[in-house]
């Protein structure tokens, strides 16, 4: 989720609370990022060793048609005719990015650097007082992006680390959607979590710090291409605050839902007819950006295509995310890749 403009409440979206002192030393620009190493691979040493394990792709293809987030540029590709070279026998095809942002469409990831918090809510009339944010681990504004049109000199996606590590996938479309998507608004709490870990047989393992969390909703079912629907991105179900929280507590690195804004989201909200999902902290309509990416340091991935590893119950895997090292980006495509064992 991207660029915001100014008919959420009439506010812009980073405001309430100061960002919280990173748990790692002075400087730390990767976050939960930290507890991946030698352990987290270890873990996933006997998942890629199973005769019986599958290779899933949790990205969605990309392309010009998709659904495209209305926070962000949309995305154009133009595709070059076949060319040659003079005086070989070469022919070859390319293409080129227009316009758009391709690290806020299609499957994404948030760099830590996405999101910072402002003292006081903005009143969307006066200059937008960018100078006085505070971003992840006590970084400020000019320490991160000291003018305007600077990349982020703090806090970029270049710094993720390849994130390889074990991936537990809940199914909150069957445990809570009862078989249906999850509505619009409605809430992956803290117990739910709790409750469907129990549910699949992991209560025992649980969340181990450094796991990848896949929260598989039901929503992405509607990513369709060509989106002539366009209601994809209008609304969604999401994490609650108190899940957020939770998620933290397990020293989690990344989370990723099967929905555009990870955020609960409900009908008519960015619109400014509808109040954000209970529980959410006032003056902060995306809580859940606001804590993973400036308080928790835990990344956040928008829009993974988890129906195929829901459908064949792969609750535990390794999982491969590698974005970009576009220098001082806010955020990536990218491309992840699960390994595991279908009928878990």
């Amino acid at each position: 989720m991207r660029r915001i403009g100014l008919t959420l409440f009439g506010l812009a979206l980073v405001c309430g609370s100061a960002a919280a002192q990173s748990r790692w030393p002075a400087g730390d620009e990767i976050g939960m990022a930290n507890n991946l190493g030698p352990a987290t691979w270890a873990r996933c040493a006997p998942l890629l060793a199973d005769p019986k394990a599958k290779a899933y792709e949790i990205s969605h293809i990309r392309s010009n048609t998709m659904p495209q987030s209305p926070f962000g540029t949309p995305l154009v590709e133009k595709y070059r005719p076949t060319v040659g070279i003079p005086g070989t026998r070469h022919a070859f095809n390319g293409e080129e990015t227009v316009s758009g942002e391709p690290g806020a469409q299609g499957t994404q990831m948030d760099a830590l650097g996405h999101f910072a918090v402002l003292p006081e809510a903005w009143d969307g009339k006066s200059e937008f007082p960018s100078g006085r944010a505070t971003y992840y681990g006590g970084f400020r504004q000019q320490e991160v992006k000291p003018t305007p049109d600077s990349p982020l000199q703090k806090l970029g996606i270049e710094k993720v680390p390849p994130i390889l590590t074990t991936a537990i996938l809940l199914d909150a479309r069957t445990h809570l959607g009862k078989g249906k998507p999850m509505e619009p608004g409605a809430l992956v709490t803290a117990a739910d979590i709790e409750a469907m870990l129990k549910a699949q047989g992991l209560d025992k393992r649980g969340l181990l710090p450094g796991d990848v969390l896949y929260i598989y909703t039901g929503w992405g079912d509607g990513w369709i291409d060509p989106d002539t629907a366009k209601t994809y991105y209008t609304k969604g179900p999401g994490l609650s605050y108190d899940a957020a929280k939770y998620i933290e507590g397990k020293q989690i690195v990344l989370v990723a839902l099967d929905n555009p804004f990870t955020d609960p989201v409900p009908d008519g909200m960015l619109i400014g007819k509808a109040d954000p999902a209970p529980g959410t902290p006032p003056g902060l309509p995306f809580a859940i950006h606001h804590h993973n990416l400036v308080v928790a340091g835990i990344h956040n991935i928008q829009n993974a295509n988890l129906g195929e590893l829901a459908k064949d119950r792969v609750w535990l895997s390794c999982t491969m995310i590698l974005p970009l090292r576009s220098k001082g980006g806010s955020g990536s495509p990218v491309r992840p890749v699960s390994i595991g064992v279908p009928g878990q």
